[in-house]
């Protein structure tokens, strides 16, 4: 891996821990979620010019993931609203890592190295942790949202997985997942939201930082993209990871939350955890 590529997998960790944290500064959930589709949606109908249609069988996946990551935001925003961010972030990737890993050798037939078994037992161990960590803004039921959303992760996962090796290209099927998820998240959020008038003014008010971390969001997909085309999958995968030590930072940076020795350990466990299985095969 070049030094080049190095440092834009690490940039990509640190936007997508920034636009998570973005997401939970925003003290309206859904008018959060609502800005951040607002912003796929224009950069995405943008590549949707450009770019090629994906091909007629990757369109079943493609509708399916669009739903399912329509209930990721919208999720997402009502987990932060309820948890501590170092808490809830790593919670959120490692469970979603450990599923599709369960899937992938339950229902698909594959096989664990010894090392990525170590690596799913590692992280299993990280997230009782974490889930166990007790702290005054934390709450069970944050806990319970943290887990729906990496269910709902690692979901799409396994679905986008499908769907983009029918697609023909991966750019292609990204920019239609954004444009189309730029469609529904607005619309989902407004409907679900009970103060309707309201609505539009808190887009306006919080539209900057909105906008800025549905910007966010594409670029570390698109660096992702890109470096997987630079250096080997396991590799950029597993650097990616970086990001869950990163949200103990800033939740202790931003939000003020306690930095502890439990709570570091956990989320770097997580982290080793997630290495052993990208590298362990």
């Amino acid at each position: 891996m070049s030094t080049a590529v190095l440092l834009a997998v690490l940039g990509s960790a640190l936007m997508h821990g920034t636009w998570n944290a973005i997401a939970k500064l925003i003290p309206h959930r859904l008018v959060s979620s609502a800005l951040i589709g607002i912003a796929y949606l224009v950069i995405g109908g943008i590549a949707c010019l450009v770019l090629p249609l994906p091909e007629a069988a990757s369109v079943p996946a493609l509708l399916v993931s669009v739903a399912l990551q329509t209930g990721y935001l919208v999720l997402l925003t009502a987990a932060y609203a309820k948890s501590d961010f170092g808490t809830i972030y790593p919670l959120m990737r490692g469970f979603a890592i450990v599923l599709v890993t369960a899937v992938s050798v339950g229902v698909l037939g594959e096989v664990l190295a010894p090392a990525q078994l170590l690596g799913v037992l590692v992280i299993v161990g990280a997230l009782a942790v974490l889930a166990l960590r007790r702290s005054e803004t934390q709450s069970r039921a944050g806990l319970l949202l943290g887990l729906a959303v990496g269910a709902t992760v690692a979901s799409y996962s396994l679905v986008d997985g499908i769907g983009v090796r029918a697609a023909g290209s991966t750019l292609s099927y990204a920019a239609w997942l954004f444009f189309l998820q730029g469609l529904t998240v607005p619309v989902t959020c407004f409907l679900l939201s009970r103060e309707r008038r309201g609505f539009g003014q808190a887009l306006r008010q919080y539209a900057r930082p909105g906008l800025l971390g549905g910007t966010l969001s594409l670029l570390a997909y698109g660096v992702v993209v890109w470096a997987q085309a630079q250096a080997p999958l396991a590799l950029v995968s597993a650097l990616r990871e970086t990001g869950v030590i990163a949200a103990v930072f800033v939740g202790w940076l931003v939000f003020g939350e306690k930095l502890t020795a439990r709570g570091i350990g956990a989320s770097a466990l997580v982290v080793g955890g997630i290495v052993l299985l990208r590298l362990g095969g």
